[in-house]
C-alpha cells in the first residue's frame, strides 16, 4: 500500500508530461500544415491589372453584407439571364471550362476560383463591420427560421420544407451556405423553446430585451458561444476570404480551418492570406459606407461592364432586361413563400426582372445609378414587410437597432474577441476602400459616355467625398481667378504710370 502511494505522484506527473507532449506535437503537427498552406496561397502570382475587368466577374458575396443589393439593383441591370452562370448562389453545377458565362454571384468561399479560369476572372466582394455582421447573421437565422412556426410541430415543418424545395424551380434560403446550417439549427431551438412554454402552461416573459428571450429565442450570449456559430459564423469572412470555409472546395481547407480554431495563434496565417486576396480584387466595398460604395461600384465595374457589353455586341443589340432565362441565381425563398401564402398573407418574394426599367443597350453609368435609388427602395420596403410578417410569430420578441443598444457591453466585446481576425481584416479593408475612393476620383477612365472617371462621378453620381472634391476644385477655382484679376488690376495701374 506505501509502495502504491509513493507511485501515485510519479504516475501524476508521468501523465502530464506525456500529455503535454502530445499537445505541443498537435500544435507544431497543426502549425506545419497551415504554414505550408500559407506559403502556397501567398505563393500565387498576382495579376497584372487588378483593376481592368476580365471575362467573367465572380461576386463573392459574404453574408449579410448587402450584396443583395448589389445583385439585384447592379448586377442583373448589367448581366443578362444568358450571361449569369447557372444556378449561381449554390454548388458549382456547370463546367467553367465548357461554360460562356460573365457573371458569378455565390456564397461559396474563395475555394470557387479553383473551379474557374482564374486568370480570365476578375473578383469584387463587399465587407461588414463584425460586429454587425454577427448582429445580423443571428436576426436572420432567426427571422427565416420563425416562418415555419405555422406549423404544429418540427416534423410537419421539416417535411413540408422539404416538399416544397423539390417542387420549386427557384433557389431555396436551405440550400445556401450558411443558412442551410444555421436555419435548421435555429428552426428546431424555436420550436424546442415553444414546447416547453406549452408544457409550462405560461407565457410570461422574463426580460424586455429581445436578445436574451430565453424564454422564446436562443440568446444573442448562447448564439454566439455555440460551437456551430464558432465554426461558421465568427471570423466568417477572414475564412470566404481564404476559402477555408466548411464549404470549401480546397482539399486542404478543412485541416487547416480546424487547426486554426483549435489554436487561435495560427489565424495570422489565415488572415494574410485573406488580406492578399482582398489586393487582389477588382472592387472592395463597404456596407457601412454605402452610398460611397455604390457610386464607386458603378463607376468601377458597372462601366467597365458596360464598355466590354457594347463592345463584344457592337453590331448585335443587348437582350430586354426582362428576357427569361434557363439560368435561375434569385435569392428566394420557396419555402418561406409558401409559408405566407398558407397563412393568408402576401408573397413578398422579389423578382430581380420587376425592378429593371432601362434595356440594356441604353446603358449608362448615370441611367445605372439613377435606376439603383429605386431598386434599393422597393428592396427594403419587400424585405421590411417580410422580416415584419416573421417576427410577429416570436412576439414580443423583436430586433431592432434601437434594442441593441440594450446588448451589455461585455456581450459585444466578446463578439470582438470571437471574430478578432474579421476584426483586423475590416480595417485592412477600409484602407483598401479609401485607396479606391481617392484613385477614382483622379485617374480618368473612358466610359460610353466619353467622360473621364472624374467627370463621370461628378456628372452622374456625387457621393459625399465627391462633392466635397467638387467644393474644394471650385474653391481653388475661385482663388486663381480672384489672383488672376489682382494681378491684371496691377499691370494696368503700372501701364498706367509709364505713360
Amino acid at each position: 500500500m506505501a509502495l502504491a502511494l509513493k507511485l501515485v505522484p510519479v504516475l501524476v506527473l508521468t501523465y502530464a508530461l506525456v500529455n503535454s507532449y502530445a499537445v505541443e506535437d498537435g500544435f507544431g503537427q497543426c502549425e506545419n500544415v497551415v504554414k505550408k498552406w500559407t506559403t502556397s496561397a501567398l505563393g500565387q502570382e498576382a495579376k497584372e491589372d487588378k483593376h481592368t475587368l476580365r471575362d467573367l466577374l465572380f461576386f463573392l458575396h459574404v453574408p449579410r453584407t448587402g450584396g443583395r443589393t448589389y445583385f439585384h439593383c447592379f448586377l442583373k441591370k448589367l448581366y443578362s439571364g444568358s450571361d449569369e452562370c447557372p444556378r449561381s448562389y449554390d454548388k458549382l453545377h456547370f463546367d467553367p471550362s465548357k461554360q460562356k458565362c460573365r457573371l458569378l454571384v455565390t456564397h461559396d468561399d474563395y475555394s470557387m476560383i479553383s473551379k474557374l479560369p482564374k486568370e480570365k476572372t476578375s473578383m469584387v466582394t463587399i465587407l461588414r463591420n463584425p460586429v454587425d455582421r454577427v448582429f445580423s447573421a443571428y436576426e436572420f437565422s432567426i427571422e427565416v427560421a420563425a416562418r415555419f412556426l405555422v406549423h404544429p410541430n418540427l416534423t410537419s415543418a421539416t417535411q413540408m420544407a422539404g416538399r416544397l424545395r423539390s417542387k420549386s424551380p427557384g433557389m431555396s434560403t436551405l440550400d445556401i451556405w450558411p443558412w442551410k446550417y444555421l436555419v435548421p439549427w435555429m428552426r428546431e431551438d424555436l420550436f424546442s423553446r415553444r414546447d416547453a412554454r406549452k408544457l409550462r402552461g405560461s407565457d410570461r416573459i422574463e426580460s424586455n430585451n429581445p436578445y436574451s428571450m430565453q424564454e422564446i429565442v436562443m440568446p444573442l450570449l448562447q448564439y454566439i458561444n455555440d460551437p456551430i456559430a464558432r465554426d461558421i459564423v465568427h471570423n466568417g469572412a477572414t475564412f470566404q476570404m481564404a476559402g477555408i470555409t466548411n464549404n470549401s472546395y480546397f482539399p486542404e481547407a478543412h485541416e487547416v480551418r480546424h487547426c486554426v480554431l483549435k489554436y487561435k495563434v495560427l489565424g495570422d496565417y489565415v488572415l494574410q492570406v485573406a488580406k492578399k486576396r482582398l489586393d487582389d480584387m477588382l472592387y472592395v466595398g463597404l456596407t457601412e459606407d454605402h452610398k460611397e460604395s455604390a457610386a464607386m461600384f458603378a463607376n468601377v465595374v458597372g462601366a467597365q461592364v458596360i464598355s466590354q457589353t457594347l463592345s463584344s455586341n457592337a453590331t448585335t443589340k443587348w437582350k430586354p432586361a426582362n428576357q427569361k432565362s434557363g439560368h435561375s441565381s434569385l435569392i428566394s425563398n420557396p419555402e418561406a413563400d409558401h409559408e405566407d401564402h398558407l397563412v393568408g398573407q402576401t408573397n413578398t418574394t422579389v423578382h430581380s426582372t420587376d425592378l429593371i426599367s432601362d434595356n440594356r443597350e441604353n446603358m449608362t453609368v448615370k441611367k445605372l445609378m439613377g435606376s439603383y435609388e429605386g431598386c434599393i427602395k422597393n428592396l427594403r420596403k419587400t424585405h421590411s414587410r417580410r422580416r415584419t410578417l416573421s417576427l410577429r410569430r416570436i412576439a414580443p420578441a423583436n430586433f431592432s437597432k434601437t434594442d441593441r443598444v440594450k446588448v451589455p457591453e461585455m456581450v459585444l466585446e466578446e463578439i470582438r474577441s470571437l471574430n478578432q481576425l474579421d476584426v483586423e481584416l475590416y480595417e485592412y479593408a477600409r484602407n483598401i476602400f479609401t485607396n479606391q475612393h481617392q484613385k477614382s476620383l483622379f485617374q480618368p477612365y473612358d466610359t460610353t459616355e466619353g467622360l473621364g472617371r472624374l467627370g463621370s462621378i461628378f456628372s452622374n453620381y456625387s457621393s459625399d467625398g465627391g462633392v466635397m472634391s467638387l467644393r474644394l476644385l471650385s474653391l481653388g477655382m475661385f482663388v486663381a481667378l480672384f489672383l488672376l484679376l489682382v494681378y491684371v488690376n496691377a499691370r494696368r495701374k503700372i501701364s498706367k504710370v509709364k505713360i
